[in-house]
């Protein structure tokens, strides 16, 4: 699967990771709604260093689809409130 972090680049993340990733986004979802924001800010800073950590940057020259695009860390708790509802970004 390959994620976009918004002024990251992109990431080539195994599928073994995906579970681990959905985990982390649904956890985001239910921080957004009750309006936590430390917790939400912690989760989002997890994911995204989750997909750096265990994921493979691609060079900024390959231009390749995203299959999922993850917000900047700086995203206000407002601005999640428009992303992350529903499924979240991860689909099982």
């Amino acid at each position: 699967m390959i994620i976009r972090i918004m002024g990251e680049g992109q990431y080539r993340v195994p599928d073994s990771l995906i579970d681990e990733l959905n985990r982390i986004d649904n956890r985001i979802v239910e921080h957004v709604s009750a309006g936590a924001e430390k917790e939400f800010r912690q989760d989002l800073d997890r994911l995204i260093g989750t997909i750096k950590g265990k994921g493979t940057a691609l060079p900024a020259e390959e231009i390749v689809e995203s299959q999922v695009i993850v917000p900047p860390s700086d995203m206000s708790l407002d601005e999640a409130r428009k992303v992350f509802n529903g499924p979240g970004l991860i689909e099982d």
